[in-house]
């Protein structure tokens, strides 16, 4: 089968540094996943064009962004909603160009929950406070009136996984913003095009220049500068554990503040009192949606003796209707990985399954003639230790096996290196309850996969990393406290 769909023209893909539009000394190529074929020569920012988009975020920090109310911040973050919702069809094939994955999926949840955030974060930009706390004086000689006060951290620089590209920007600006910081956002070399486009409409809301730069180029080059830079005061970065390890140990240097989200290995628990339709619909969307390419995709599937056959045949009848192909084709249901290297990790982890005595119920069937597919599969008799059961593989390959108890479930969920999110199958309301208490993850879901919103803190815990974005807590990760003393 081939795709239909072809390179793209009038793409944004030049830098956009102090309110401008630029070009680079070098460029790299953004290719098309289903295709192979390439969409868009993109800019490759260089470390002196990081300097300079970090210097412009400075001086709009101390300069005009710096100087804007809480309340004419909430203002522009919702003027930039209004244009994401506006654009929403041109955002959403831009992720499926880029992604590969089908075009109903970003219009269902990315491009939405973008426009979510930004406007969650409109409504918090003028109620960031701090409090008044009473002491006992100062060394008894005078009374004194102590407050504190929540203030930006200053330049925060923003890499992007190369996944959900547009969400997650929205996830680390939305934030950023609202408590008046500046951001310099360094996207993926295989998710760019989505986040160009959102600069354009940075600029036609009227944030001042340089409050947000868009520095599209490599890891290697473009990100390793910005987590060097001196005047970067924080780097939030959601991508691979082995890069967030070098992340967090270069920003030691310069003691910069880290967010990392790291991915994960997530279960499904499905208990013996499991609506089982409704799980193995939400277990099937948990492992096949984006190709799998999710970080808390639901690859270990857990499930009561009773109903361990029975989830098996049905995981394997979903993954084998899969449709794979051109992301615009009403008829396909699932999309390419993003890249040849991508494609090539998860194909040897297929055949490691098999090398470890795994059952491969679903996989192995045909693929399209181009493109970077996988066919989605699905694995039954691996042990808990085995290779699949616990490294994040980052495509559409789960793995299934039974229990008999709750407690060698919740043994078994804990049994990872990683602790993302995990999501529990049950139609009583006391196992739900005792069962998250004990699942050592940052989000736990009941009876639903993915229930994420602007208005809860999201994050991991283990080697899933290390901080909190959304909510609340979104604005404590991009605020610092500082406390005034008056002796009276």
């Amino acid at each position: 089968m081939t795709t239909t769909v072809e390179p793209e023209t009038g793409l944004t893909t030049e830098m956009y540094i102090d309110g401008a539009w630029t070009s680079a000394a070098e460029t790299f190529d953004d290719l098309n996943p289903a295709t192979g074929r390439s969409l868009a020569r993109v800019a490759s920012a260089s470390a002196a064009d990081v300097d300079r988009a970090v210097a412009a975020a400075r001086a709009a920090l101390d300069g005009a962004w710096g100087a804007t109310p809480g309340v004419a911040r909430g203002a522009l973050l919702h003027r930039l909603a209004d244009l994401v919702e506006r654009d929403a069809a041109l955002l959403a094939r831009l992720e499926s160009l880029d992604i590969g994955k089908p075009a109903a999926q970003p219009a269902m949840l990315d491009v939405p929950n973008t426009i979510a955030t930004f406007r969650h974060f409109a409504g918090w930009a003028d109620k960031i406070t701090g409090q008044t706390i009473p002491t006992a004086g100062y060394m008894g000689m005078a009374p004194t009136h102590s407050y504190t006060v929540r203030e930006p951290v200053g330049v925060i620089g923003a890499i992007i996984p190369w996944n959900t590209p547009l969400m997650i920007a929205a996830w680390k600006l939305g934030p950023a913003l609202a408590a008046g910081n500046t951001v310099v956002v360094k996207p993926a070399e295989d998710g760019p095009l989505s986040i160009l486009h959102l600069g354009t409409l940075i600029e036609e809301a009227g944030f001042p220049p340089g409050t947000v730069n868009i520095v599209p180029g490599l890891g290697s080059v473009a990100g390793a500068a910005l987590v060097a830079h001196p005047d970067v005061d924080k780097i939030s970065f959601t991508g691979s554990p082995e890069v967030g390890r070098e992340i967090q140990k270069a920003a030691a240097d310069t003691f910069k503040r880290v967010t990392l989200e790291l991915g994960g290995k997530s279960p499904h628990i499905v208990a013996e009192d499991a609506d089982l339709d409704a799980a193995i619909n939400g277990i099937a969307m948990g492992l096949l949606f984006n190709s799998g390419q999710v970080c808390a995709a639901g690859t270990r599937i857990l499930v009561h003796r009773s109903h361990y056959d029975t989830v098996v045949a049905a995981l394997a009848g979903a993954a084998s209707a899969q449709v794979l192909g051109d992301p615009f084709d009403e008829a396909t249901t699932m999309g390419a990985l993003v890249n040849a290297e991508q494609q090539q990790r998860v194909q040897d982890y297929i055949a490691r399954g098999r090398a470890e005595g795994g059952r491969m119920v679903a996989g192995d069937e045909s693929l399209p003639d181009e493109g970077f597919f996988v066919r989605p599969t699905i694995f039954a008799d691996l042990a808990a230790d085995s290779t699949l059961a616990q490294q994040e593989i980052f495509g559409p390959v789960g793995v299934v096996w039974p229990f008999d108890t709750l407690e060698e479930a919740i043994e078994l969920a804990n049994d990872t290196s990683y602790g993302l999110a995990a999501t529990i199958w049950t139609s009583k309301l006391s196992a739900a309850h005792s069962l998250a208490a004990k699942i050592r993850a940052g989000a736990v879901w009941v009876n639903g996969w993915a229930a994420i919103d602007p208005a809860l803190p999201w994050g991991g815990m283990k080697a899933s990393g290390i901080g909190r974005e959304l909510g609340w807590s979104g604005i404590l990760a991009n605020t610092e406290e500082k406390v005034v003393t008056i002796v009276l």
